[in-house]
């Protein structure tokens, strides 16, 4: 192909012009890599977003890299976000923990609380209902929280089965499904159910800031202890973010420690004093459940 001088020139000039282009493009995709953040929705909205939003900054000044909070309104479209890539870290309730692993393989379970190491639930009665005892809510009308809450609904309704209740036939109807801890005790409080389980920690929060009326609910049963909440990062972090990216996202969520005020509000937020590492194992025994109650696959 032969070109004029001019030719030449414009080729030359457009040349270049790819060429910067292209860098720039390069520089840009690596300026702007994000890390998504999520959590499942198990409470108010609005205390979702200032917990995860602070995570975000916090994270976002230790590492060095812009940190997003993507909410979501239901525990499963958290755990297929994080499934399809576009939740790097994300803090999941224990059933919806294994989930996620089991979706996408290399994740792990890195920080939890140490209340999450023994985590209960609470079962609650409307003041109308005369229970006692788990065995006493037979005939009545019951709520979970959502369908896949280990606090709100897998290990409460292990407990129920333990104590001779199915949930599918010794309740007044089929059980129902609030969607979230907050709202189960609600409509226990109102009336609209005779009974429900729930996060015990949610619950004392409830009571602490005088939220819950007494009068109206009251809690007639705690559980056993199993294991809960947990930080799980994806298998691709090191991948997108280099090598290490893990390690420095696991030690940046365990020094949050107090020493500054967004610190403590997050600990505050998360109803704990420190974050831990989540030791090798801890989450067969709560698997095995699941499975036993075809919650996972």
């Amino acid at each position: 192909m032969l070109f004029t001088r001019h030719g030449i020139k414009a080729f030359l000039l457009l040349t270049f012009v790819f060429a910067l282009v292209g860098c720039s493009s390069n520089d840009q995709n690596d300026d702007q890599k994000v890390l998504y953040i999520g959590g499942i929705p198990d409470q108010n909205l609005s205390v979702l977003e200032e917990r995860f939003g602070a995570v975000a900054e916090h994270l976002s000044e230790e590492l060095g890299i812009s940190v997003e909070y993507v909410p979501v309104t239901e525990y499963a479209s958290l755990v297929t976000a994080f499934r399809n890539g576009d939740v790097h870290l994300a803090w999941f309730g224990g059933l919806t923990g294994l989930q996620a692993i089991a979706f996408t393989p290399g994740s792990k379970s890195i920080v939890q609380r140490p209340r999450d190491q023994e985590f209960t639930s609470v079962f609650i009665a409307h003041s109308s209902l005369e229970a006692e005892s788990l065995g006493d809510l037979e005939g009545s009308t019951f709520t979970f929280g959502s369908i896949n809450s280990t606090s709100g609904h897998l290990m409460p309704r292990s407990f129920l089965l333990q104590a001779g209740i199915d949930p599918e036939t010794n309740f007044s109807g089929v059980p129902n499904f609030s969607g979230s801890h907050d709202l189960t005790w609600k409509l226990v409080e109102s009336g609209s159910f005779q009974a429900g389980a729930l996060n015990s920690a949610v619950w004392e929060r409830a009571v602490s800031q005088g939220s819950v009326d007494p009068e109206s609910v009251r809690v007639i049963h705690e559980t056993p202890s199993y294991v809960d909440y947990q930080w799980v990062a994806h298998a691709d972090i090191d991948e997108v973010f280099g090598e290490g990216s893990l390690d420095q996202v696991t030690d940046s969520i365990l020094s949050i420690a107090g020493d500054t005020d967004r610190e403590n509000r997050i600990l505050e937020l998360f109803g704990t004093e420190s974050f831990v590492r989540v030791q090798p194992n801890s989450y067969d025994g709560l698997e095995e459940i699941a499975r036993s109650l075809d919650m996972l696959q």
